[in-house]
């Protein structure tokens, strides 16, 4: 039986240093510990749902100061697995750093998360908001999701399909809430250590000198824009910035910038004025802090431009 701690502070186990105390707490670095964790979980809450969160890395979450009342189930699994058929495939554990990934992949001189180079957080959390940078997103190296139900934990599930698995900066466990991600199958192709070792280099250089990363945040907070939902005078307005997301979007940070909303605070929150689709923890924020500048930020963006921005991060 999974022994849960209790009253476990949130700020320790998120980017933005904000946060209550979890209810109850269990980190599971295996698949036997996160079926033994859902057990307590059903005994204790009766199943149910709105009493679990499922944590990755902590890198795209915002938990609120009153914390969470309920199971907060970190899922630790870690491993990186090479096909034992020398092809570019690799097994990788849902708990596994993303940077470890690109890591591996560079000592081998294998592309195709070179993208991802200077991404916090781990794989399952990549993939259940299928991450993406540059124009390429994680559900292009991916072969196969292996997931569980919370409510039918004995069953495993494998998702091969990733046109039906992944959308924008989405996916069907983002959507349907109710799967835990274990572990996934990559497929990278094989190169060159120099070339590969140059484009990792290149992204995470971008990210040191256009991202504050000197600051606690939750990285971008809103998604950009999908073309299609602009209206047509800002389409051609603002046509020199359209960008390939990996299909049309309109920047969200050009959107903020362009309002004039650089450097904007709310108690110890603020929009950064290096990128500001930022809003970055600048000493003692709180949720309220963070929750009341989006807010904000959204009402100025409808009124100025007739655009609703969607938020990437995810509140808790």
């Amino acid at each position: 039986m999974a022994e849960f701690k209790k009253n476990i502070s949130l700020k320790d186990y998120s980017n933005y240093r904000i946060g209550g105390p979890a209810e109850y707490f269990f980190e599971s670095r295996t698949v036997e510990e996160t079926r033994a964790a859902l057990e307590k979980w059903r005994e204790i809450f009766n199943g149910d749902q709105s009493k679990i969160f499922i944590l990755g890395g902590g890198t795209n979450i915002l938990f609120r100061d009153q914390g969470f009342a309920g199971l907060v189930l970190k899922i630790s699994i870690n491993f990186i697995s090479p096909s034992l058929s020398g092809e570019a495939e690799v097994r990788i554990g849902a708990g596994t750093p993303m940077a470890e990934v690109v890591a591996f992949s560079e000592k081998r001189g294998w592309s195709g998360l070179e993208w991802a180079a200077g991404l916090p957080g781990r794989v399952g959390g990549a993939i259940y908001g299928n991450a993406g940078a540059f124009g390429r997103e994680i559900k292009d190296s991916v072969l196969e999701v292996e997931s569980l139900d919370i409510f039918e934990p004995d069953k495993i599930i494998r998702r091969t399909d990733k046109d039906r698995c992944f959308n924008y900066r989405s996916s069907v466990f983002k959507e349907n809430n109710r799967e835990i991600i274990l572990q996934a199958r990559f497929k990278f192709e094989p190169s060159s250590l120099s070339s590969v070792a140059r484009e990792i280099k290149k992204n995470i250089n971008y990210r040191k000198e256009r991202q504050p990363l000197e600051y606690p945040s939750a990285g971008s907070v809103f998604k950009n824009v999908d073309l299609k939902k602009v209206p047509e005078k800002y389409k051609k307005m603002f046509s020199a910035v359209i960008k390939t997301d990996p299909f049309p979007v309109l920047p969200a940070a050009f959107l903020i910038s362009e309002a004039g909303l650089k450097g904007l605070r709310r108690g110890g929150a603020m929009l950064s004025a290096k990128h500001t689709n930022f809003i970055v923890n600048a000493g003692g924020a709180t949720a309220f802090d963070v929750l009341s500048l989006i807010d904000l930020i959204k009402k100025e963006i409808r009124q100025k431009f007739d655009i609703e921005l969607e938020e990437e991060i995810k509140v808790v």
